[in-house]
Order: structure tokens, then sequence, then C-alpha cells
């Protein structure tokens, strides 16, 4: 099995790249990311050595590494003829809801010129009747349930009320996606991650950025006075849900009108069980202190500050697995002070 990770060095493809080595016999797998310095690429460093040490330790998959952009056309197409992957996983992204309003630029460079790159090449797999990419899974978001006031959000939902240009380019994979499924029968799955946390993560996600400052003695900012409620999804559930989905694309048939059917799906991944912000942080500094990442006499109330929400942000999420659960057999379920055990364990390991 060829497979191409996109964003293979990010916090949720690396987790996939390492886990497919250790446990698929035979996989041949590719990975590409361009390393940029939205945060810390040393920690990119560090998932692209937890994936070169798994290919040593299981040689009888192999590992390959390319450094680059997938909005680069020339590059991706290059890749597809090259590698001519059968499972195609787009995880690549410029991510973060806060950062898209003031760099809306690399949103529309890596979301949606990108991801029309890598439609584009799945879609040109088939020349000459090759057989072509078998399934395209693709990393969508919470974020595209916007201002939805139901819960739990639910993928029947209608999603057409993004409130940051994050969730409107992660609703336009879905709709290109589907365009393409249509026109070209290429099956594709979308995958709507929660809040997505756990070791070697993304230092700018709210976990790890309240570690660095509570270690550095600083306040942290609590948003909408800790009345937030996240649907907190440990990574290895995530890289288990992805890789049942990857073996299971949507079925290719004709409608009556003689055209494909769109072999297209789209699954939340999620815990199905937000938690309060505040009562998220107690647990991550009780973690924490259990660790030894900070003492155990530490004032955590004198460490934090309740605040408004901001700009992009929403009050809630909340995942509906009820379809992941029907078509896979799985839901996650690793409870949120394990996961945040497991973080904190690593976090004095990397950085103390």
């Amino acid at each position: 099995m060829r497979i191409l990770i996109t964003g293979a060095a990010g916090f949720i493809g690396s987790g996939l790249a390492t886990r497919l080595i250790e446990t698929t016999d035979g996989a041949d797998i590719l990975g590409i990311d361009s390393l940029n310095d939205y945060y810390d690429p040393m920690i990119k460093e560090y998932r692209l050595g937890q994936i070169g040490a798994a290919a040593a330790a299981h040689p009888s998959s192999s590992w390959e590494f390319v450094k680059g952009n997938i909005a680069d056309k020339e590059l991706v197409d290059g890749i597809f003829k090259r590698f001519r992957p059968e499972i195609v996983v787009n995880l690549a992204a410029q991510a973060g809801v806060r950062y898209s309003i003031t760099n809306p630029d690399a949103y529309i460079e890596s979301n949606i010129v990108g991801f029309y790159n890598i439609l584009e090449a799945c879609r040109h797999s088939y020349d000459g009747g090759s057989t072509g990419v078998k399934h395209l899974v693709y990393a969508s978001s919470s974020s595209v349930y916007g201002s939805n006031q139901k819960v739990p959000y639910s993928t029947d939902d209608r999603v057409d009320n993004p409130v940051s240009l994050y969730a409107a380019t992660k609703k336009s994979n879905e709709l290109m996606a589907h365009a393409y499924s249509k026109l070209y029968d290429i099956p594709s799955t979308g995958l709507r991650f929660f809040t997505v946390y756990g070791p070697a993560g993304r230092p700018d996600m709210a976990y790890f950025g309240f570690t660095d400052k509570l270690l550095r003695g600083q306040t942290i900012d609590i948003f909408n006075y800790g009345n937030c409620r996240r649907d907190f999804t440990y990574i290895d559930d995530i890289v288990e849900g992805i890789i049942r989905v990857i073996n299971k694309a949507p079925q290719r048939s004709t409608g009556e009108d003689g055209l494909p059917v769109p072999p297209y799906a789209v699954y939340n991944i999620g815990n199905s069980s937000p938690e309060n912000l505040l009562d998220f942080v107690r647990t991550l500094q009780e973690e924490l202190v259990s660790a030894g990442v900070l003492p155990e006499d530490f004032d955590f109330e004198a460490h934090t500050r309740l605040v408004p929400m901001q700009p992009g942000d929403v009050p809630v999420t909340y995942a509906d697995t009820s379809a992941l659960e029907r078509d896979f057999g799985f839901r996650p379920s690793t409870p949120l002070r394990q996961g945040l055990a497991r973080f904190a364990q690593w976090y004095k390991q990397f950085y103390m």
C-alpha cells in the first residue's frame, strides 16, 4: 500500500505515519511538509525523528520525507507521478482560528490552493486508465459548525455560518472534495477533528500555551470567563479513527443520470464529552504538578484571569460520533485526565 501523508511533520500527520509504519507490513509511506515556522520547527524535527525511529525498527515498511509546500503545484504533481499513491491523507493546512484573523494569506495558500493541487493530482492519477488514488482522506475541523446553537454537532447539520476564515477554508475543502468526487469519481472522506491534544502537540494550542506560561510564572487568560466547553480528543484516538477510515473508502456507484454518485463522506472525530474550560485547566495543573513540571505548592488561582470571549471563538464544541460508530465500530474514549497526564510526562521529558 502506497500512502501519501501531507503535513507529515505535524501533530496528527506524524502520529499517523508512525502508527502505520509500526502496524502495517509492506506499507510504503511518503510524507511531505513545509516545516514552516508558524510554531517552533524544533518540535516538527522531533516528530520526524520519531517517524524515522519507527521506520528503522520496522524495515518491512518504507518511509520517505519530502520538504515542500503543497501550494507548489509542480512539486505535488511530481510526487504523484513518481510515487503513485493509492491512499492520500491530506493533513497539511494552516491551522489556528485567531491567526487567521491577522494572517489570512497563509490560509488561502495552504488550505485552498494547496488542497486544490491535491485534488487535481488525485484527478489526474487516473489518466491513461491508471488505477489511481483509491481513497482521499482529508482534515476538516469542528470549526465548520461556527455559531450553530444545536449540540451535539452532527454532520447532518447545516454548516454555512463560519465565524473565522479558518473555518471557511475547511468548509470550502469539503465542498471542493464533493465536487471532485462527483465530477471525477474520486472516493473522498472528510474528518472533522475536535480539539486534538496530547504529547508532542501543537504549541499554539491552549493546553500547551498554558503550560508554557504557568512554568514561567505568567498569568493565563481563560476566555468567556471559563464558560467555554470543548470536546477534547486525544491524539491516539484521532489516529485510530483515521486508520479505520483509510481502509474503508466510500463506494463508487452510478446514478439514474448515468453519472457517478459522489463517493463522498464526512465524519466527526471527537470525544463526545465536552469539558468546561476552567475544569480542564484545573486538571491540567494537577497533572503538571503530578509530573513534576510545576511545584506541589503552585498557586493556581494567582496565575489565572477570566476574560471575555475572543473573536472567532465559539462557546461550545460537542461531537456527535454516531455515524463514525455505525460505519467503523469506533468512538474516541481516552479520558481527559489520562491524556493530560501523558502530555505532562512528555513535556517534562522534552523541555526540562
